[in-house]
């Protein structure tokens, strides 16, 4: 008889094989029976995340729902609040997902020594407020657009991030930015708020996030012939980059389009995201995988083309469609089947000659 342990191992491997494969009728059965197994908040978080991972949120909901019923746990919470963002329920999504920074070993703390409960809505007039970065470099792009809300209420604003957003932020949004290693010291701060709280409680204010653009540009950094900025591949630390960057056949393609130019900082000699900005907005288009630079882009209102996975497109690019409300100089590519990268890149190819009037 198979050990218990080795039909779990098994079960799991086969419903990884098949979410690759796409078939997701058939991954959640193993899941389910992975659970029945052993019924953890883990095993029934699988089962939910299939249907997260497959680009069907509302299928999602319920056996997220389901989950939370037997296990009140942070990581099911903030899972359901993406099934509800993907599904376009900013508000109630947001909620729910701000719980993920409760998960047990969460790696986003705030820094040594600084002091301050963390800004749930509060009056800010005549507050001092600092904002610490979490999450990627993108999310950090994306909600930026809600740090002047802060500074309108009242506050006097500091941004502490990575040294790689400092000019960004500053010189972009307008807001001071400080970087710091160790342990830091900033007296006088009332609240925290962290990047990725902002929309948490601004989404329960407004109809719709700020508009783009909202990063005043710098000099374009133009290059002779150089007219289309490509991004094949992200941080290959991200859970799904296997999804959602390109192969090398499909980037060895995409950089083959005339004119095109890596935006990869290696390529570049960029320092930074202020460096990179210059340079995309010498650029007449931005085709990027999801990463950072799509965000920047979108943020100073570049024409960006983003080439979406079918397994584990981001909640909020949404379920369908060729736009977004983040950012309206924007149009999404999709894979229409799992690895279908060539068939994205066949889509590009036929804008770019409608463009060009062929």
């Amino acid at each position: 008889m198979e050990a218990r342990a080795d039909r779990l191992r098994r079960l799991e491997a086969e419903a990884r094989a098949l979410i690759g494969e796409g078939r997701l009728d058939a991954a959640e059965e193993r899941l389910r029976e992975a659970a029945r197994l052993d019924p953890t908040a883990g095993r029934l978080h699988d089962v939910a995340a299939v249907w997260q991972l497959g680009g069907q949120p509302a299928r999602a909901e319920p056996a997220f729902r389901e989950a939370l019923a037997a296990f009140d746990h942070p990581r099911l919470r903030a899972s359901l609040g993406l099934s509800l963002l993907a599904q376009g329920r900013l508000a109630e999504g947001f909620a729910h997902y701000d719980a993920w920074r409760d998960i047990p070993d969460c790696e986003t703390k705030p820094a040594p020594g600084l002091a301050a409960p963390l800004w749930s809505g509060e009056d800010l007039a005549g507050k001092n407020v600092l904002i610490w970065g979490e999450e990627g470099f993108g999310d950090q792009i994306m909600y930026a657009r809600f740090a002047p809300l802060l500074r309108e209420a009242g506050a006097e604003v500091i941004w502490l991030c990575d040294p790689a957003l400092t000019r960004l932020l500053h010189e972009g949004l307008g807001v001071p930015a400080v970087t710091g290693k160790g342990k830091l010291r900033i007296e006088g701060l009332d609240y925290l708020a962290p990047s990725s709280r902002l929309p948490v409680v601004f989404m329960q204010r407004l109809a719709a996030p700020p508009a783009a653009p909202y990063l005043a540009p710098p000099p374009p950094n133009r290059a002779p012939g150089l007219t289309l900025g490509v991004v094949a591949r992200g941080n290959p630390k991200h859970d799904n980059d296997h999804h959602r960057s390109l192969t090398a056949e499909a980037a060895a393609e995409l950089m083959a389009l005339p004119g095109a130019v890596s935006l990869a900082p290696d390529d570049t000699g960029a320092r930074d995201f202020w460096d990179t900005a210059g340079i995309i907005m010498g650029l007449d288009l931005v085709i990027s995988v999801d990463t950072s630079v799509a965000h920047l882009a979108g943020a100073l209102g570049k024409p960006v083309w983003l080439l979406l996975p079918a397994i584990g497109c981001d909640w909020r690019w949404g379920l369908s469609g060729t736009s977004t409300p983040w950012y309206p100089s924007m149009r999404l590519f999709r894979q229409a089947a799992p690895g279908d990268w060539a068939g994205v890149l066949a889509q590009v190819r036929r804008v770019l000659l409608q463009l060009s009037g062929g």
